[in-house]
């Protein structure tokens, strides 16, 4: 399904690779290999599927993890590289092939074995400063929502992309449904960024029997710093043709006022945005293109430090 997909999205091939085995042939190091982010997070997620592994974090566990990456956003690498090593993750640097921007990639060691544990990835631009996030807690599940979150990533300077590492039904119950739960990796490191008063947008999909009216459904959450963001995104759809529901003016499906990223940044007053694409905007390539056009009125405001209103 994913590599089906991939013959529309990824215009560009891979130039190198991001595996974390060293050079052993003695020659000098050339510097981080370049990468299509599109086809390393879709072989990523390719294995997701809703009878795969998954274990739940220890509080500890998703405090380590959070910690590194609160390191590596203070440009402090090497403290970053051993809080993260003491729960077997890892960072490594990525070019991507798109658009020359250097990533910091944190990744589990663990995902490479034969039991991962399905915490996720998180990609952070390396060459400005990170002032807003993209956030995918449903890859697969809700098919090509990993793509477009890549997309995104690349529409801004500033980015930082957290991808969940399991399929929503994963694991025991909804343990894995990281968009409903408060003791996951992903929920402990959006936490940190809406404490450090950064922005999101959230990346969903629906059927489009849940809205056949719509392409989009877009809402500010459970709080209303979002709404002056909304309202640009909402304009930025349209004018590329989209047909969008906006939950702050009427009572639209799937607004997302019980999701637990956006309830964190609505108690800090943080800018959130959810927002759920039909099928058809997030597995075109050319409609997907348009999405992440519109997307990036709002996150280039955002990186530049201006209100998105």
């Amino acid at each position: 399904m994913i590599l089906a997909t991939l013959a529309g999205w990824a215009a560009v091939a891979v130039h190198g690779t991001h595996d974390s085995g060293g050079d052993t042939s003695g020659r000098p190091a050339e510097g981080p290999p370049t990468v299509d982010l599109t086809r390393t997070v879709a072989a990523y997620t390719d294995r997701f599927s809703p009878d795969g592994a998954f274990r739940p974090p220890s509080h500890t566990e998703r405090q380590t993890v959070t910690d590194g990456v609160g390191l590596l956003l203070d440009h402090r690498r090497k403290q970053a590289e051993l809080r993260l090593a003491e729960v077997d993750f890892g960072v490594r640097t990525l070019v991507d092939s798109v658009t020359g921007r250097r990533f910091a990639e944190v990744y589990d060691r663990v995902d490479q074995g034969p039991s991962p544990r399905g915490w996720g990835r998180v990609f952070i631009d390396l060459d400005h400063p990170v002032r807003w996030s993209a956030q995918v807690p449903h890859p697969v599940s809700d098919e090509n929502t990993e793509l477009l979150g890549v997309r995104v990533l690349r529409g801004a300077p500033g980015g930082i992309l957290i991808v969940a590492g399991a399929h929503r039904e994963s694991g025991e119950g909804n343990a894995a449904d990281v968009a409903h739960r408060r003791d996951t990796v992903f929920s402990a490191i959006c936490a940190e960024l809406a404490g450090r008063r950064i922005p999101g947008i959230q990346l969903h999909g629906f059927a489009q029997d849940s809205a056949p009216r719509y392409d989009v459904i877009a809402s500010a959450g459970a709080g209303t710093a979002g709404r002056p963001a909304g309202r640009l995104l909402a304009d930025a759809l349209r004018e590329r043709h989209f047909a969008v529901c906006r939950a702050w003016v009427r009572s639209c499906p799937l607004a997302g006022h019980e999701n637990v990223q956006g309830r964190k940044a609505a108690d800090a007053g943080v800018p959130f945005l959810h927002v759920e694409f039909a099928p058809g905007p997030r597995s075109d390539a050319r409609r997907a293109a348009r999405v992440a056009e519109a997307v990036s009125v709002v996150t280039r405001r955002w990186a530049d430090g201006s209100p998105a209103e």
